[in-house]
């Protein structure tokens, strides 16, 4: 299949629109289609996708941009598949907003979505390339100036989402991973290798031995599904490792299973290590990892939200999404390094857990002043904010009382800089009780490293009236997390992985925006009517 772009962009003399009475035009001017097909689908870039296709002549893909359009608007109405594709066919607004109201035919089915992502994944899986992000973060920033939002101002926060799958006990998954690789060998014939297995294929098996049986035999079930495992792996060593059913048993196996030096297993416990949040949840998804949060478990995966916030507006024009161990400040350094250099300084609010000296100094590297409200960690002492450091923060220049030091040297086991200074000018200083010098005969010495003075500061800023401003301003985007869970059922995705429920996440964002610059306009609308 060979790219084209889209050439049916205009009305034509056979065009559905003719067709509809003053009163239905009317009302179609006014509906979300209106909006959608004026400002978000001339703006979708086509050929950033070029790359998913043929560069021979061949029969022409369905145009892309009625695709990303189609399942941006899926999520708007929270559809399936099938549902979008009967509106198209059906719903003049669907095909007004997606510029197909001249086509003889519609041009989606499920099979042309589904196709669709299967190659943004495998174009990501190969080249690490994520074009729906792309594509979402551009119409973003087009929707942002829509809106009158220049970005000088931006809030951050992260949210768990959940992958759609079962929880597991060991047991439950050590004989999952067996019983689907027996399935596999079963499939393909190969039943020479399953002697004696064979109940593992079987679909009532799994509750005859996990739920239908005492609970005193649990060791001995357990001993068999290791015994079978451990038995099997053996036999098919070195055959079957480009098998996926074969890597996740072999995966399970390896983190769950300790084996004695007299060759018996027994499952691994905390004292044996080498367990932790990224051993394997499910083989229905083995990108999902473990966390725990606010006293809540989590298997799935995490995602960090950017927004734009305006007057009395906002729309997000970045977000990330990774594995659920991945730290809020991991997020916001790969954001910051992902960042150019702003022409004027802008805020960028979130709450501590993305504090952190090194966040602060990339952030001020790109003309950006990190706020952080919620601090976390101990409180340091208040007149370390006053003294100046050199731009490696390994010298001090000048000490609250504007005295130089005799001389400053950086001791780096502990990161802080010794400073000394003559005795005189700390004996009689109004600042000793705070600064704490260490005098000894001829000199006076403080310690102070550049973590401390910059929390110091960061603790005075809390106390003004900007931090309390900045604060309410970073409440807002803590809406955000809940409107994906409530209206786009982020934690009931109907894929799995990494990869496919960042794609759907990104249309999420995508559909989430619009109805964000829908209500603007709506706002401005009734404005410039109440003139």
């Amino acid at each position: 299949m060979s790219f084209k772009e889209n050439d049916c962009q205009q009305l034509t003399l056979n065009d559905a629109v003719w067709g509809l009475t003053e009163r239905e035009n009317r009302m179609l001017q006014k509906s979300w289609a209106t909006h959608f097909a004026d400002k978000i689908f001339p703006l979708i870039d086509e050929n950033k996708f070029a790359c998913l296709y043929s560069e021979k002549a061949s029969r022409p893909n369905t145009p892309v941009n009625v695709i990303i359009g189609a399942l941006i608007i899926k999520e708007l109405f929270n559809m399936t598949d099938d549902e979008l594709v009967e509106s198209l066919m059906f719903d003049i607004r669907f095909q007004y907003a997606l510029h197909t109201t001249s086509f003889k035919e519609q041009p989606l089915s499920d099979k042309t979505l589904s196709r669709f992502r299967n190659r943004c994944y495998n174009y990501e899986l190969t080249h690490g390339k994520d074009l729906i992000h792309d594509t979402i973060t551009e119409l973003s920033m087009e929707m942002a100036k829509l809106m009158k939002i220049n970005g000088q101002i931006q809030r951050m926060d992260s949210l768990m989402i959940a992958s759609n799958i079962k929880k597991l006990s060991r047991m439950e998954l050590l004989y999952t991973c067996l019983s689907n690789f027996v399935k596999y060998l079963h499939k393909t014939k190969e039943d020479d290798k399953i002697e004696g297995l064979e109940r593992y294929y079987d679909p009532k098996d799994f509750n005859q031995v996990i739920y239908h049986q005492r609970q005193e035999d649990y060791a001995d079930r357990l001993a068999g599904i290791l015994s079978d495992a451990n038995s099997l792996m053996e036999k098919c060593n070195g055959s079957y490792d480009d098998v996926p059913e074969y890597q996740l048993l072999v995966r399970a196996f390896s983190e769950q299973v300790f084996v004695e030096e007299d060759g018996s297993l027994r499952l691994k416990t905390a004292e044996d290590g080498e367990m932790n949040s990224t051993i394997l949840q499910n083989p229905s998804d083995p990108d999902a990892t473990y966390r725990e949060k606010a006293g809540k478990q989590h298997r799935g995966y995490s995602a960090n939200i950017t927004e734009s916030v305006g007057e009395g507006n906002s729309v997000v024009t970045d977000y990330q999404y990774d594995q659920n161990i991945h730290s809020d400040s991991d997020f916001l350094k790969e954001h910051l390094d992902a960042t150019d250099k702003k022409p004027e300084e802008a805020t960028l609010v979130a709450d501590g857990a993305f504090s952190g000296e090194e966040n602060r100094a990339l952030a001020e590297s790109k003309n950006i002043k990190l706020v952080t409200t919620d601090l976390l960690g101990r409180d340091t002492k208040d007149i370390y904010a006053d003294f100046t450091f050199s731009d490696d923060g390994k010298g001090i220049l000048l000490c609250p009382a504007g005295n130089q030091p005799k001389s400053t040297s950086f001791v780096k086991s502990t990161g802080k800089v010794r400073a000394s200074f003559n005795k005189n000018k700390c004996e009689n200083c109004p600042h000793r009780d705070q600064c704490n010098p260490k005098i000894s005969n001829k000199t006076s010495a403080v310690y102070v490293s550049k973590a401390s003075h910059e929390r110091a500061k960061a603790q005075r800023f809390t106390q003004t009236w900007q931090h309390k401003f900045l604060g309410r301003i970073r409440n807002g985007v803590e809406t955000i997390p809940s409107v994906l869970r409530r209206k786009y059922g982020v934690d009931h995705m109907p894929v799995r992985g990494k990869i496919r429920t960042k794609h759907w996440f990104g249309f999420k964002i995508g559909a989430l925006n619009f109805r964000k610059l829908l209500k603007y306009s709506s706002s401005m609308d009734n404005c410039a009517q109440n003139a």
